[in-house]
């Protein structure tokens, strides 16, 4: 019987049950770093094309297993976030493509227009802020069934589809209609009102005033607090 050569603990199958390690641990080769990256973005233990696609087709399921304990079964939020998020700036910085137009927030003084600029420059780190917004007014709307904390986590889900959706619309607004910079935000305004209805399994018409107002008061707040942070950044530049 072989011993695990992470905590040396005897194997009695493939994985060792104490640390998890693989029993089969060689030298490090090209072929086990790349197979490293793929088993744990794409393998059983982080389904992330299996979430991807229950996040579209029934979020709820994805929302409530996941917070009743089911971790294994799916992609982790925060990674999910910070995956999509990660192919969204690759391919943005691929094709060149401005998810906002600067001119549009030439109002005030020269140093507003460079803090709308900074916002647009940086606007895939400053949407980080409407992960916490949307968990807080979650939490505020719908204090009675979850924590703050697993309202976080359901939003970093639904961030995640939100990146999902900006990437996939931004090469129809780059390449076929760049007039229509809002879409995103209206289709994820409809994908929430689906997705947290399906969450609280429930399709009253006060529900989805409840989403309606959530979805309303934290994409103002972030969008205040991003420009207020920018414009913060700018001015401290300048001086």
């Amino acid at each position: 019987m072989s011993k695990c050569k992470n905590c040396n603990t005897e194997l009695i199958s493939d994985f060792c049950h104490q640390c998890g390690q693989r029993s089969a641990v060689y030298k490090v080769t090209f072929k086990e770093t790349f197979q490293d990256f793929v088993d744990v973005t794409f393998s059983i233990n982080a389904p992330l094309i299996n979430t991807t696609l229950l996040l579209f087709s029934n979020p709820g399921i994805v929302f409530r297993e996941y917070l009743n304990g089911r971790r294994k079964s799916f992609y982790k939020p925060v990674s999910f976030f910070i995956i999509t998020t990660f192919i969204y700036i690759i391919l943005r910085s691929i094709i060149d493509y401005n998810p906002l137009t600067p001119e549009g927030v030439k109002v005030g003084g020269e140093l507003l227009i460079e803090a709308g600029q900074y916002m647009v420059k940086n606007i895939n780190n400053i949407m980080f802020l409407f992960v916490f917004t949307f968990g807080i007014f979650l939490k505020i709307f719908f204090w009675k069934k979850y924590s703050l904390a697993e309202y976080i986590a359901v939003a970093f889900y639904a961030m995640g589809i939100y990146t999902i959706l900006g990437t996939i619309l931004m090469f129809y607004l780059k390449y076929f209609n760049s007039g229509f910079k809002m879409l995103p935000v209206i289709l994820f305004y409809f994908y929430m009102l689906y997705a947290i209805s399906n969450f609280f399994q429930s399709k009253s018409f006060f529900t989805f005033i409840k989403i309606s107002f959530v979805y309303l008061f934290s994409f103002v707040l972030y969008s205040g607090i991003g420009f207020l942070l920018s414009f913060l950044i700018v001015w401290l530049r300048s001086k």
